[in-house]
């Protein structure tokens, strides 16, 4: 039977050898069953400093605040956290680039995090599997060219490796605009995206930067901005987001790579974006195409 340990709040008794011990903890530990041949056991804990709230506060706000300045003038903007986004801003910023990424939901990951249907776990081939590789991340063999890897563990270790080499990852917020000046994007407009939920009228703030990477996903949320509010046209077939086709994973992890490029001026796609804007089929819980899209769009930018 294995060991069960349970924690009891301790209050020393009157003449307790405890008691009067300033800015000393004590707890109870039970275990069941005990592991040591003595009953049960107290552990002390020693408590260095008395915690002042408003200090916590301001070390939030401010450290928030250096960040957020400090990423008003990019090099590159990305625009949606799933693993494409994050792959590119690990590759970006390692390569030298001043990079921020920008999420409107409260966790990053994108679609990864649920796999297929909640059901926790990815599908790469062998080329996908590669990029896991190179991060760490354990993967198994389903079948010959089938590959499996924990979502958590892919997800939380490419958003480490992103925040390490220098990125900045802004959660919840939305962007609901972007700055054009002659015919070019040079930045976006944020908000937090509970202001966008609740459908306040606060003005947003302005962040600059001399490349922009849609991964926004199936919404292509940056490029539909684009078409809405300029009249200008993106580099596909039609001048405008194509839209996603129907599942076809073969085709769509291959097409990923091919149209994750330049789609405006500046402005890249990548991810399953990539095929939204150039009108390709979508892959399902397969995540190959999606790494190798963050690899090719951060090659892409610092060759160029």
């Amino acid at each position: 039977m294995p060991a069960r340990a349970e924690i009891i709040p301790f209050e020393p008794e009157q003449g307790n050898a405890c008691e009067g011990r300033d800015k000393t903890a004590y707890i109870f530990l039970r275990l069941t069953p005990p592991l040591v041949s003595s009953p049960d056991k107290i552990i002390k804990q020693e408590m260095y400093m008395e915690l002042q709230e408003t200090v916590i506060t301001r070390a939030i706000v401010e450290t928030f605040m250096k960040k957020l300045s400090d990423s008003s003038e990019l090099d590159v903007a990305i625009v949606g956290g799933g693993p494409a986004g994050l792959v590119a801003a690990h590759r970006l910023a390692a390569g030298g680039k001043k990079v921020a990424l920008f999420e409107k939901k409260l966790s990053i990951g994108g679609g990864m995090w649920g796999g297929g249907m909640l059901f926790n776990e990815i599908v790469v081939q062998e080329e996908g599997r590669a990029v896991l590789n190179e991060y760490g991340i354990r993967s198994s063999e389903y079948q010959v060219g089938y590959y499996t890897a924990d979502a958590v563990e892919s997800v939380t270790t490419l958003a480490s490796a992103a925040c390490r080499s220098g990125a900045g990852i802004f959660n919840c917020m939305t962007v609901e605009d972007v700055v054009i000046r002659e015919s070019r994007v040079c930045g976006l407009v944020i908000n937090w995206t509970p202001v966008e939920m609740a459908g306040l009228h606060v003005d947003p703030l302005t962040i600059s930067a001399d490349v922009i990477v849609d991964c926004t996903g199936h919404d292509t949320e940056v490029l539909k901005v684009i078409s809405r509010k300029a009249d200008v046209k993106l580099f596909t077939e039609s001048g405008s987001v194509m839209g996603e086709r129907s599942m076809w994973a073969e085709k769509a992890e291959r097409l990923t790579l091919e149209n994750t490029r330049e789609v405006f001026s500046n402005v890249y796609v990548a991810g399953m974006s990539a095929n939204a804007a150039f009108g390709g089929p979508r892959m399902g819980p397969i995540f190959g195409g999606m790494l190798l899209s963050g690899c090719k769009v951060a090659e892409m930018i610092l060759k160029n």
